[in-house]
């Protein structure tokens, strides 16, 4: 979302992206792009449009349910890093939608149809893409730096940074690995 931002107001000097989530790209494409066919998004529309009917009917959304618990011996990595942080006092909190309920079933729809990062290469402002070495995610801001640099004028300004064995929830509270000095830096640099 911040990326798609810089990439629409002129008025933003700089922007720091920190353990970022290419929503469009996970929801149209599943994780790792294992759901990238044209039949698996109509399934995933026709399954969403029907819980639309549904959630009419009932008055209400429907959740589509928080990070799983008890946590599956066979769970993958993603969703142990998610339960050591949603469902621990490290991250759990009574009104946080992974902690509990989940965010609504139909709730990432509109993500379906449109890739979100489309104009990052026209991005002529200052940004700092954050992510941890070992997070699942790591690969959408790979790709998102690597898009936003190809074949744009505006690279000088730019960069990425991978902070060396951190998870994808390690820069949501670790204080010891975020890279607070490195986005002071930054921002004092472009914020001029």
């Amino acid at each position: 979302m911040a990326l798609n931002t810089a990439a629409l107001d002129t008025r933003i000097k700089a922007t720091v992206a920190s353990t970022m989530y290419d929503m469009t790209r996970v929801n149209a494409k599943g994780y790792f792009d294992s759901e990238d066919s044209e039949e698996a998004r109509y399934q995933k529309r026709a399954a969403m449009c029907a819980q639309r009917l549904e959630d009419i009917k009932n008055g209400e959304y429907k959740p589509g349910g928080g990070v799983v618990d008890p946590l599956p011996d066979d769970a993958p990595f993603f969703v142990k890093d998610y339960y050591d942080y949603y469902k621990t006092k490290r991250g759990y909190h009574e009104r946080s939608l992974n902690s509990n309920s989940g965010w609504n079933v139909i709730g990432c729809e509109s993500f379906l149809n449109q890739p979100i990062l489309k104009y990052s290469n026209e991005i002529r402002s200052a940004v700092l893409i954050i992510h941890g070495e070992k997070a699942h995610s790591c690969y959408f801001s790979r790709d998102a730096y690597a898009d936003m640099t190809k074949d744009s004028k505006y690279t000088d300004n730019k960069e990425l940074m991978i902070i060396p064995g951190a998870v994808h929830t390690d820069l949501y509270d670790r204080k010891d690995i975020i890279p607070f000095e490195k986005i002071t830096e930054f921002f004092n640099e472009y914020m001029k």
